[in-house]
């Protein structure tokens, strides 16, 4: 699996997010403490704003904060919002795809690929990974 720069910083920003305390965190804040390129964090925060992950907020003690609680935001919640489905070959479904001759069973290889991510992807949370970082 190959995680786009998009993707990293989406899954730092609202992990920032998640383990921020209470209330609104401003971009810039979020930008400083994982070292990501702010207007391009911009961009992904407006994502996230879209896929209803994030709401913000205008103004002097405006910011952002996770739409939900982190225990009901997963991994894979993040990754569909700024990149699409979590597993595709050639931006289509595994599902869809027909390979013929001795190449048939490449087909269920990537459906048992996107089963195996959609595992860990969609059992994780930000509020596990929140924990696993105050552990670690």
């Amino acid at each position: 699996m190959r995680v786009s720069a998009k993707v990293d910083y989406a899954l730092r920003a609202t992990i920032e997010l998640a383990a921020a305390a209470p209330g609104q965190v401003k971009g810039e804040r979020l930008a400083t403490a994982q070292a990501i390129p702010q207007k391009f964090l911009e961009n992904i925060l407006a994502d996230l704003r879209n896929g209803g992950i994030v709401v913000s907020q205008r103004g002097a003690d405006g910011g952002y904060r996770l739409a939900r609680p982190p225990g009901e935001i997963t991994v894979a919640d993040v990754i569909r919002v700024v990149e699409g489905p979590i597993a595709s070959v050639r931006g289509e479904r595994p599902d869809d795809l027909a390979y013929v001759g001795t190449a048939a069973p490449l087909r269920d290889t990537w459906i048992e690929l996107r089963a195996a991510m959609r595992a860990v992807l969609e059992q994780t949370t930000l509020a596990d990974l929140v924990e696993r970082g105050a552990t670690g």
